[in-house]
């Protein structure tokens, strides 16, 4: 009625409900019955299932058009619905490849070098337990040797490096903050020379001088609170930093930090009086055994553009001074390959 809603319950005495006394606490979605209550805690409901109702209850009652639903308005909201999931997208994106990288980038060069200490020795220590490290006293000597003589050669850091190998057959390296390179045994076992050797260690220091690992472990965070941001779970936040910390070791660095880490790498092997060359030559024969198809994990395949760095590392290199000395003896350098040679083994 123009008033209010006549209802008639069977058996019962008919009863009146203005429309001023009702609200609408169901039926604003397609397929749902409509529900009105009429009073406090214990209210009086009605519900009634036509989809139509609606429609009639506006047009008959007058009221304004905030009390009772339009279903006409059905279609509109699902656009609305639409076009703020997108934005929502939009919003998401351009944090995740714009605003977080930034972040990183800030908060990274804030980060104190005794924290970055005291998160790389967790690493190395999740990632390489002692029963994993390769230790002779010789070979260790001969690898801090191989360090000093590269550090010495670059600006003061506020860094004390740890380089140590890892009893692990894959080619590769890695650093993670702090200060600490890891030298896996398949990646040392490839290795010709030590001018080879200095090569990729260079290549890790500048990964640590320009806090790459740093910068990609907050991204990874704060991506992770990204992703928390958007599903609400609070908990995995905690599991994602954590995560992030574990992969230090098998980061893919993006091509602009790949291309610093190459050019003052080569920088640094060229400061200290040693053969650039060499750094070369190792990805030059690490690259034609990834050629081969052999389907091991190898030092370039966690680095963009194998061809294309060869030939900028080349053209840095050119016109450096001749070498002023040998990386390592080669007294030295063997202790170095057989650091991790087991007892009767021979290198």
């Amino acid at each position: 009625m123009g008033g209010g809603l006549e209802i008639t319950p069977e058996g019962a005495a008919t009863q009146f409900w203005p429309y001023g006394e009702l609200r609408q606490t169901q039926g604003s979605y397609a397929g749902e019955e409509v529900r009105l209550e009429r009073g406090g805690e214990l209210p009086e409901v009605l519900v009634v299932a036509d989809p139509f109702f609606l429609a009639d209850l506006r047009e008959i009652s007058q009221t304004p058009s905030a009390r009772f639903h339009d279903p006409r308005a059905r279609s509109r909201r699902r656009q609305l619905t639409v076009l703020a999931a997108l934005a929502v997208v939009a919003v998401v994106a351009a944090i995740y490849f714009w605003g977080i990288p930034v972040a990183a980038e800030i908060v990274a060069a804030r980060v104190p070098i005794a924290w970055e200490e005291s998160l790389g020795r967790s690493v190395v220590d999740s990632l390489v337990p002692p029963e994993k490290r390769c230790r002779t006293d010789a070979g260790q000597r001969a690898l801090d040797e191989l360090v000093a003589t590269l550090l010495a050669a670059a600006p003061p850091s506020g860094y004390t490096f740890h380089a140590q190998v890892a009893d692990i057959k894959i080619v590769n390296a890695f650093a993670v903050p702090g200060g600490y390179i890891v030298v896996l045994r398949g990646l040392l076992e490839e290795m010709r020379s030590a001018d080879e050797l200095a090569g990729v260690l260079a290549h890790e220091i500048q990964h640590v001088l320009r806090r790459h690992s740093t910068k990609a472990l907050v991204q990874h965070i704060s991506t992770g609170l990204l992703l928390t941001a958007v599903s609400g779970d609070v908990s995995g936040v905690m599991a994602y930093g954590l995560e992030g910390a574990r992969v230090l070791g098998q980061l893919r660095y993006g091509r602009a930090a790949e291309e610093e880490a190459d050019a003052l790498g080569m920088q640094l092997v060229i400061a200290a009086g040693l053969d650039p060359r060499g750094m070369i030559a190792f990805f030059e024969a690490t690259q034609k055994e990834e050629g081969k198809g052999s389907g091991r994990p190898v030092y370039l395949s966690s680095h963009p553009g194998a061809a294309d760095r060869i030939a900028r590392l080349t053209r840095l290199a050119q016109g450096a001074p001749p070498p002023r000395r040998p990386a390592l003896g080669e007294a030295e350098w063997a202790a170095l390959r057989a650091i991790c040679a087991k007892p009767g083994e021979t290198r």
